[in-house]
C-alpha cells in the first residue's frame, strides 16, 4: 500500500517547499519510481477485471489497487499528477503517460449528469493544454465549460450538483463545486463570452450567502427549492454531522473562491 501512494507525498513536496535543483531532482527521481509501480498495478488490475471501461487509480481496497471509469470525480486526478510529473522532469516519458491517461476522458466533455467537470478535466485536459498548448484539449475544454452551464438554475442562482439522492434534495448543492467554477472563468478568457463568468460569480455568491455560518465554516450540502430558489435543508452528507464543518469541503470552498475574486492567479490542479 506505501509503496503504491507514497508518491502523492513526494510529488506535493516538489510542488510546496523551495528546495535546491538537487533536492528537487531527487524526490522527482522518487516519485517517478513510485508512479511506475503504480503503472504496474493499474495493469494487473485491468487483467483482473472484465470492466473495460476503467481508466484511472482511485485508491487502494484490500491492498489491491481500486480503477475507476472516465464518469468518475476523481477520474481526472491521475493524469493531472503524470503532467506536472512532465513539468517538473523535462523527460518526455512523463508527457506520453499523461496523455495516455488523460485522452480516454475525453466523453465526459458532454456529461450533463454531473457538476465535476473541474475535477475531471481541468486537472487532466487543463493541465495539458497549459503546458503542451494543444489546441484540440482547448476545444475539449471548452464545450466541458458549456456543457457544465446547462447544470445552471437561474432562479437558484447556482449549478446543481448532484442527480441522485432525489429522496433527500430537490436540488442539491454542494461546497465541493466551487472547485469547478475556474474552469467557466477560463472559458470567458478564452471567449469573451460572459455568460460562464456571470454563472460562475452567480453560484459564488449564492455559496457565500448560504454555505457559510457566522464562523466561517461551511455546510457541505444546500437542499434548494427549483421553483423558489429558497433554501430548504442544511446539510452534511460526508462530514460528522450538520453541525460540523467537513475539512475537505472547507478546503475546496477556500480554493475556489480566490478564483471568483481573480486576486490569485491558480494553475489547474
Amino acid at each position: 500500500m506505501t509503496r503504491i501512494t507514497s508518491f502523492i507525498a513526494f510529488f506535493y513536496c516538489c510542488l510546496a517547499l523551495n528546495m535546491s535543483h538537487a533536492q528537487q531532482k531527487k524526490i522527482v527521481s522518487q516519485a517517478g519510481r513510485q508512479f511506475k509501480t503504480a503503472f504496474e498495478e493499474i495493469k494487473l488490475a485491468k487483467n483482473r477485471s472484465n470492466d473495460k471501461t476503467l481508466v484511472s487509480p482511485r485508491s487502494l481496497r484490500a491492498d489491491t489497487i481500486f480503477l475507476v471509469s472516465p464518469k468518475d470525480w476523481t477520474s481526472g486526478f491521475f493524469a493531472g499528477n503524470l503532467w506536472y510529473m512532465y513539468e517538473l522532469s523535462g523527460d518526455k516519458y512523463w508527457i506520453e503517460k499523461a496523455r495516455e491517461f488523460t485522452e480516454p476522458l475525453e466523453m465526459q466533455k458532454n456529461n450533463g449528469t454531473t457538476h465535476d467537470m473541474g475535477f475531471k478535466l481541468f486537472c487532466s485536459y487543463g493541465n495539458g493544454l497549459r503546458i503542451t498548448g494543444d489546441p484540440k484539449y482547448k476545444e475539449i475544454l471548452l464545450t466541458a465549460a458549456k456543457t457544465l452551464s446547462t447544470r445552471f438554475n437561474p432562479k437558484i442562482g447556482c449549478l446543481r450538483s448532484w442527480d441522485h439522492n432525489a429522496d433527500k434534495w430537490q436540488f442539491p448543492v454542494i461546497i465541493d463545486n466551487m472547485l469547478n467554477l475556474e474552469l467557466l472563468f477560463w472559458a470567458t478568457k478564452q471567449t469573451g463570452d460572459s455568460s460562464y463568468y456571470k454563472i460562475a460569480t452567480s453560484h459564488a455568491d449564492k455559496t457565500m450567502q448560504n454555505h457559510y455560518r457566522p464562523d466561517n465554516s461551511s455546510y457541505h450540502v444546500i437542499g434548494y427549492n427549483p421553483e423558489t430558489g429558497q433554501v430548504e435543508k442544511r446539510n452534511t452528507h460526508q462530514g460528522y454531522s450538520d453541525a460540523s464543518s467537513w475539512a475537505r469541503g472547507q478546503a475546496w470552498g477556500l480554493y475556489g473562491l480566490p478564483c471568483v475574486s481573480g486576486k490569485l492567479k491558480i494553475k489547474p490542479i
